[in-house]
């Protein structure tokens, strides 16, 4: 049992918050500093379900924070506020670590635990690897890596010198990543971006925003264990399914 500001200075000290976005709402969502919290749990997202599911007086550690534009109320309908106020009656601390996670562990945690290749060259919330393989092999090989049920590409090029990393959603860096790489793999990739992509000459592999981010938990019980922490992995749902 430890007091939730111990925690939320050991998340900081991993990945400080000071190096989130501008944008970003990362740190403490929910929660009295000096409440005891008996248990700590890691999530890719907070949920209803998710949070029915948890015991009272724990931490929820997740990706995306749940609060990230201006509250006008805290009413009893509707989305954050239903979540945030079954949190606070079940005396549930909710602490966001996003884009500072980002820069600090998971796009290097995905490229070289996931996909297996090397850092080579870092930006802000980009990663650069060498591949020296056909398009159409490498991204089969990441599709396998992902475990994707389907694959949406663009295809500029047919051989794939090096390639670049943003997990989550990081189309608006085309532009930046596309004079040192000949692929791009990131997601939520929409029609225009693709065709700006194509129209420069990007491949561009859509590594999907759930699926690539899904490490968020597992990398981070694995740094906490270095802090004698247990994290217990809670797994949100992906809103989206094939049909």
């Amino acid at each position: 049992m430890m007091k939730l500001k111990n925690l939320l200075e050991i998340l900081d000290d991993l990945s400080p918050f000071e190096r989130q976005a501008e944008w970003d709402n990362s740190g403490l969502c929910v929660g009295d500093l000096e409440a005891q919290i008996d248990a700590v749990y890691v999530s890719l997202d907070a949920d209803l379900e998710l949070l029915e599911s948890l015991p009272e007086h724990t931490a929820l550690i997740v990706h995306h924070p749940p609060i990230f534009k201006g509250l006008k109320n805290l009413s009893y309908h509707g989305y954050p506020n239903q979540l945030l106020i079954r949190a606070i009656q079940k005396d549930i601390a909710i602490i966001a670590m996003h884009t500072n996670y980002d820069l600090s562990h998971l796009n290097c945690y995905v490229l070289q635990e996931v996909l297996g290749y090397e850092v080579i060259e870092e930006e802000p919330f980009v990663l650069y690897f060498t591949v020296n393989e056909a398009f159409e092999s490498f991204a089969q090989k990441i599709k396998e890596k992902f475990e994707l049920d389907r694959l949406s590409v663009v295809e500029a090029n047919d051989y794939v010198k090096r390639a670049a990393l943003t997990t989550g959603s990081g189309a608006d860096l085309i532009a930046t990543v596309a004079p040192k790489v000949e692929c791009f793999l990131t997601g939520d990739i929409k029609y225009h971006a693709a065709k700006e992509a194509q129209e420069i000459g990007l491949s561009l592999i859509d590594i999907r925003h759930y699926e690539s981010e899904r490490y968020f938990a597992p990398s981070l019980k694995q740094l906490l264990q270095t802090k004698a922490i247990h994290a217990i992995i809670a797994h949100s749902k992906n809103p989206f399914r094939t049909i």
